[in-house]
């Protein structure tokens, strides 16, 4: 456990990120065998992927990752199209059908408990990382963790086309859709496609009618967070946001 900061449960500490690169709670759900996801730990890591260099803790670790690279996919979902790469995943998997992390609020189900934690903060509203430089708080030590490295620290991910910097690998791999074009994530239901995750799932709320975000003063219900902080500031707080006079 972290002994130089008595806040590192819900604060980032700027130790701990010093000299880790990692929150307290980011380094308690650490569990994988990938080195490039825990780089800090001692674990002697033999084996070497010779299409990337990642580096893993064992020979079925290693076996299991080199399907990433040439797509196959052996394990099937007998309930849906998903398949996965290891047993392992697919069991996981399995819990979004057998409902046993499910959300009592909106009744979506998740592959674990954790998933299941950081959802139902979509109900409460709940952020419970806060850091203490600027007192932003977020949902996700990660999101919190991402966010700290705003603070006078260097973005080391650059984009090859324009100048735009990111510090996180996936932000850049994510903002190079904006230069190709490239749309993976969509629609089952009308084909619109997506180049960001979080878009096809904000937009299957207009299928489904999911309004996750609800007030806490009037229980109004809506699909986006944009939408019940706007509703929030006009109706409850007798502000307008800045955008509506646009």
């Amino acid at each position: 456990m972290c002994n130089c900061c008595c806040y590192c449960q819900n604060y980032v500490c700027m130790l701990c990120l010093l000299y880790t690169g990692q929150s307290f709670d980011m380094m308690m759900e650490a569990d994988s065998d990938d080195i490039s996801e825990n780089p800090y730990d001692d674990k002697p890591r033999p084996y070497v992927c010779t299409v990337c260099d990642k580096r893993f803790t064992t020979k079925g670790s290693l076996k299991r990752h080199k399907l990433t690279h040439t797509g196959e996919m052996l394990y099937s979902c007998t309930q849906c199209e998903k398949s996965f790469t290891a047993d392992q995943y697919l069991r996981q998997h399995m819990n979004v059908h057998s409902s046993k992390y499910k959300c009592t609020e909106c009744g979506k189900c998740f592959q674990n408990n954790r998933e299941l934690t950081v959802h139902r903060r979509s109900h409460s509203g709940e952020k419970p990382f806060e850091c203490f430089v600027c007192s932003k708080r977020f949902t996700q030590s990660a999101h919190l963790v991402s966010h700290s490295r705003t603070h006078g620290v260097e973005k080391l991910y650059k984009c090859d086309l324009c100048d735009k910097a990111f510090n996180e690998s996936g932000d850049l791999k994510k903002h190079m859709r904006v230069h190709s074009g490239d749309k993976p994530f969509i629609c089952e239901l009308c084909d619109k496609a997506f180049s960001r995750s979080a878009d096809l799932n904000r937009h299957m709320r207009v299928h489904t009618g999911d309004k996750p975000y609800k007030c806490s003063l009037c229980e109004k219900c809506f699909t986006l967070s944009s939408s019940l902080r706007s509703h929030e500031q006009r109706i409850h707080t007798g502000s307008a946001p800045y955008n509506s006079f646009l």
